[in-house]
């Protein structure tokens, strides 16, 4: 390879760690001011580069382009060393699943919406909920995992629903009450 092949896959190399997500190759090209043929090269000799080297980070092809991550040897460790970052949505959905628990997806659509169906396959893959096929109903039953507890530091949720039949009938009469003040 030429030096400037070699230049060039260095720039590739700090343009993906500053980056942090994949990239097109366009887009590397761009951000490296070469044209699409020297940035494919560029990350063909980053690519052998890593892939040469005992090292924690790999550069990979991913649907959403080229990215510079940990290989996946070390995968627990970025769980265990890197705090989760979840939008507002995913947190509620993750917060009305917990409180909940378990829930039937159905049930948790109704109570969030449609959003669910992103969050859901982000909390699972994440290791906060576990999915699985309610035997009941043709939805799927969730429930918060020990990781969810651990990485919240949550011994034990507090009681969210009655369980005593008395305090159940109490609400409900507690219920009728304010609703028959409303109307009146």
């Amino acid at each position: 390879m030429s030096k400037k092949n070699i230049a060039v896959a260095i720039k590739i190399e700090a343009i993906l760690y500053l980056k942090g997500k994949p990239l097109s190759l366009n887009e590397i090209a761009e951000y490296a001011g070469c044209d699409r043929p020297a940035a494919e090269e560029g990350i063909i000799e980053l690519m052998d580069n890593y892939a040469r080297r005992d090292s924690a980070l790999e550069v990979v092809e991913t649907e959403n382009g080229y990215s510079l991550q940990v290989r996946s040897d070390f995968h627990d460790l970025v769980q265990t060393l890197i705090p989760v970052e979840l939008g507002v949505g995913a947190l509620r959905t993750l917060a009305a699943i917990a409180l909940h628990n378990p829930i039937l997806q159905s049930d948790l659509i109704n109570l969030r919406g449609s959003g669910v169906y992103q969050h859901v396959p982000e909390l699972v893959e994440l290791g906060f909920v576990r999915k699985r096929r309610d035997s009941d109903s043709r939805s799927y039953s969730l429930q918060v995992t020990p990781k969810f507890h651990q990485y919240f530091q949550i011994d034990q949720l507090p009681q969210v629903f009655p369980t005593d039949e008395k305090e159940q009938q109490l609400e409900l009469d507690l219920e009728v009450t304010q609703q028959l003040k409303i109307e009146n």
